[in-house]
Order: structure tokens, then C-alpha cells, then sequence
């Protein structure tokens, strides 16, 4: 969602920038234009262009403005995005570290059970009251003392 503000907001300052650029542009052109004419000519056009190149002015300032607010606006929302995406990793950092946790703890219990078993299995195998195990005799013998 963020991701969409930034974009339009992109969209935006890329769309003043360009307006921007269009009306300096056109200015320049006149200027140009008015330079080229024929001294009697040049008076006119140059009485009409200051009349109107305090309305240009306005509109370039205003252009001006807009792109700044619109940058300003910009690096929050990048600030954010990144903010977000960092506080995203750390929180799978922290997933996995939990999961990792989580299985070491199972294994544990796991291997406890298993020794808990082999034990009792141990126990119950040992040598029965009154028989004696004798190495490499396969067979059980009373014991008689």
C-alpha cells in the first residue's frame, strides 16, 4: 500500500517537473524569438512579454513550489517503505530464530523420551533375581549362593 502512494506520488513530481520544464522551455524560446526580430518589431514583443512574464513568473514559482512539497512528500514516503521493509526483516529474523528454537527444544524432549525408553527397556533386560549371566554362555544359569 505504501508502495502505491510512493508511485502516484512519483507520478506526480514527474508530471510537475515535466510542466516545469515545458513553460522555461517556451520562455526560452520567446526570448530567443524576440532577440532574433528586427529592432521595431523586438519593442512590441518585448512590451507584451513583460506584461504577461509576471503571470509566467507566478506559474513557474507555483511549479516550483509543488515540486518541492512534492519531493518533500517523496522522501517520507521512501523513509516509510524502507522503514517498513526493515521492521519486515527483522520480524523474519526473529521467525526464524523462534523456529529454530522451537525444533532444538523438540529434538531435546525427543532425545530425553528415547533415553527415558532405552533405560526402562535396559532395566527390564538386566539380570532376573536369582539367574547369573555368564559372558559367552548363551544360556541363563541359576545363581545359588
Amino acid at each position: 500500500m505504501k508502495k502505491a502512494e510512493l508511485f502516484k506520488i512519483t507520478e506526480r513530481l514527474a508530471e510537475r517537473r515535466g510542466q516545469l520544464a515545458r513553460q522555461q522551455r517556451i520562455l526560452k524560446q520567446l526570448l530567443s524569438g524576440i532577440a532574433a526580430e528586427q529592432s521595431r518589431l523586438r519593442l512590441a514583443a518585448q512590451e507584451f512579454f513583460l506584461k504577461h512574464s509576471i503571470t509566467n513568473d507566478g506559474q513557474i514559482e507555483e511549479l516550483r513550489r509543488q515540486v518541492r512539497e512534492l519531493e518533500g512528500q517523496q522522501r517520507q514516503q521512501m523513509d516509510e517503505v524502507l522503514r517498513l521493509r526493515r521492521f519486515r526483516r527483522g520480524l523474519e529474523k526473529l521467525r526464524a530464530a523462534a523456529k529454530r528454537e522451537f525444533v532444538g527444544e523438540q529434538e531435546k524432549l525427543e532425545q530425553k523420551e528415547l533415553d527415558e525408553m532405552a533405560q526402562v527397556r535396559f532395566a527390564r533386560s538386566g539380570p532376573v533375581p536369582g539367574q547369573l549371566n555368564r559372558p559367552g554362555d548363551g544360556a541363563r544359569q541359576e545363581y545359588n549362593a
